[in-house]
């Protein structure tokens, strides 16, 4: 029962986030034989003040 954790920053549309999870659910499951139903993909999208990167708040970006 594979459990996929994607974090990226906040931007993308509803429709590129379920893409992205039957894409991963898809690739997952040829590469490890599980069934797609087993699959969980979780996503957290990060805000502003979520992500720094060298001591600088990153923007968030697509």
């Amino acid at each position: 029962m594979p459990f996929v954790h994607i974090e990226l920053l906040a931007g993308r549309t509803p429709e590129q986030l379920e893409k992205m999870m039957k894409d991963v659910t898809w690739v997952i499951s040829e590469d490890t034989g599980a069934p797609k139903e087993h699959i969980s993909v979780i996503i957290n999208e990060l805000g502003k003040q979520q992500l720094a990167q060298g001591g600088e708040w990153r923007e968030p970006q697509a």
